[in-house]
């Protein structure tokens, strides 16, 4: 069931206007990505694109009228880190510009499900809103935004989203996304959108004189947006890379909220050295459990705490809920690969796409199981799990490959099956969706259908990029550190990685399942490490690594190695 990999090139354009003091390296691996200049590749906040997204003006006259005249403001997240990141965005810039009445709430993934539901709205009612604000979602819940407003309610929608054919009827919305928005950059998360609310209504404050003294900054929720950014995995545009840069900037200074702040520490990482890939795999997992496995309301508290021992108290709670996450997700990934090998059975070659379920999985969890079983294969799965125990609708979450737009093969499966799936949404790469349990077989099917007459062949090869060779020369600690902070890295503006014949001249297991390589190359011996890369036999004795080229904190110094994403004989 492996896919078939080669390791590809990145193309390097040339020219371009560089500094002379820029290493040659980083000059290669910017241009490789596009940027012709330094500018280009480490924007500036000064760069950034301004207010100018279709509803803006609406949502801004709904908040400054809330804000005049001292009305209920309700903030409504979601249960993932963008969602919580957002929702604390959204409160703390509120209470910024002078509203006096903001709460905030976020569905329980276990009970209310996605989004803003009727139930949802019912529970609400005794919290007495008068204006909800949607983030992170809203786009595609028509029957909450009709439930909130036959309560007299106002609702303003802010969220990125692809929108379905009719959008709900909130009183404005906000989402680069949606139909007629000529917004440059439609890769904004919904931290960004709620983020580009809050300069708007600022500027528009300004203007009336009605603005707090002194100036709220709200580049002091930065940190917020560049976690709720990188966590969501939305491609890493020149906007983006302003913002992310930013935020990163005051999170390593000691800036950043005592919650952020306290979920480094939790983690283990060095807050003064902090990466966006820190974010990725190490901070928004912590964020992530708690609405994966609990209540997303703990992370929300932990990001609007000023208290510093109360965030950490929050921080270690959230630490512990991610240890009970890790384990459900290792017993789930187990299950998933028996059932990808019963698929596997006669078949000469994995099939286009694959939807796994099992009656014990985690709603909460499936999402990572699709995952990590779609880089197994390389090919786009969808896994699912009860809604709830014993229960007959199911819950899936979807991750692609590259080429192919999961969410729009579900909506073609929505198209040509109409009723065989209750309510989708999601994006390119990732998508959620929920369906009865016994239209399983059946959506599996048209599924595959979709996908297969989407793919073109060329998209199941697994190709592993690379960035070219390093020297020997380059192979040095200096160049490690030029590299981490190079960036930020993420989707679309992908961290460099390397490739490169080198003689094993020893090896070891740690961990169980981490392959520990001493490694030549040039007359320069290495240390590198293959994270979950033994495969149960020796490796061969020459090897073609790629690799990313990273400093080795745990030997400090000028100490180096190589993290190994793909190995094969040379």
């Amino acid at each position: 069931m492996s896919p078939s990999t080669s390791v590809r090139r990145r193309q390097v354009s040339t020219g371009g206007d560089w500094p002379d003091s820029l290493p040659s390296l980083l000059r290669r691996v910017y241009q490789a990505r596009g940027a012709a200049s330094l500018a280009e590749a480490r924007p500036r906040l000064a760069q950034l694109l301004p207010p100018s997204m279709l509803g803006l003006e609406a949502a801004v006259a709904l908040l400054a009228d809330a804000i005049d005249s001292d009305r209920h403001i309700l903030v409504v997240g979601d249960f993932d880190c963008d969602g919580a990141t957002a929702c604390a965005t959204a409160v703390r810039g509120l209470r910024m510009l002078g509203a006096r009445r903001v709460s905030h709430a976020v569905p329980n993934r276990q009970v209310h499900g996605y989004g803003l539901s009727p139930g949802l709205v019912g529970e609400l009612a005794a919290m007495e809103p008068q204006l909800l604000v949607t983030v992170d979602h809203g786009i595609a819940c028509h029957d909450g935004i009709q439930a909130a407003k036959a309560r007299g309610w106002q609702v303003l929608v802010t969220d990125h989203h692809l929108p379905g054919e009719t959008l709900p009827p909130a009183d404005a919305i906000v989402n680069p996304n949606q139909p007629g928005c000529s917004f440059p950059s439609k890769s904004l998360a919904g931290v960004g959108v709620v983020f580009y609310v809050l300069l708007a209504l600022r500027r528009h404050l300004r203007a009336a004189g009605r603005l707090p003294m002194p100036e709220p900054d709200l580049g002091q929720l930065l940190d917020l947006v560049a976690v709720g950014t990188v966590a969501d995995l939305v491609p890493l545009d020149a906007n983006n890379r302003a913002l992310v840069a930013a935020g990163l900037r005051r999170l390593r200074s000691g800036q950043g909220c005592p919650g952020l702040t306290a979920l480094v520490e939790v983690s283990g990482r060095d807050l003064s050295r902090l990466s966006s890939a820190d974010i990725g795999y190490a901070v928004a997992p912590r964020l992530n459990a708690a609405g994966r496995l609990d209540d997303m309301a703990i992370g929300i508290e932990c990001l609007l705490s000023d208290s510093i021992p109360r965030a950490r108290e929050l921080a270690g709670t959230l630490e512990r809920i991610n240890a009970e996450r890790r384990a459900v997700q290792q017993q789930m990934t187990a299950r998933a690969e028996q059932v990808l090998s019963t698929i596997a059975l006669g078949r000469e070659a994995a099939p286009v796409a694959a939807c796994l379920f099992d009656p014990g999985w985690h709603p909460g969890v499936v999402g990572l199981v699709a995952s990590r079983m779609k880089e197994r294969l390389h090919r786009p799965v969808i896994a699912f799990a009860p809604a709830e125990p014993g229960g007959s609708s199911l819950r899936g979450s979807a991750r692609s490959i590259p080429g192919l737009h999961v969410r729009d093969a579900l909506a073609a499966v929505d198209a040509r099956r109409p009723g065989l799936i209750e309510r989708f949404g999601g994006h390119a790469m990732a998508a959620g969706l929920s369906l009865p349990a016994a239209h399983l077989d059946a959506f599996t099917d048209a599924f595959v259908d979709s996908v297969q007459g989407m793919v073109d062949p060329a998209m199941l090869m697994l190709e592993v990029p690379s960035d070219g060779e390093l020297s020997p020369g380059e192979l040095c600690h200096a160049m490690a550190v030029a590299l981490r902070e190079g960036g930020p890295w993420g989707q679309a503006f992908p961290e460099p990685q390397f490739d490169g014949v080198f003689q094993v001249r020893d090896w070891r297991v740690v961990g169980q399942r981490h392959l520990k390589l001493e490694v030549v190359t040039g007359g320069l011996p290495l240390n590198a490490i293959h994270f979950g890369g033994w495969s149960g036999n020796p490796p061969p004795s020459q090897v073609r690594l790629a690799y990313r080229l990273a400093t080795d904190d745990y030997r400090g110094g000028d100490a180096i190695q190589l993290i190994v994403e793909h190995l094969e004989a040379a």
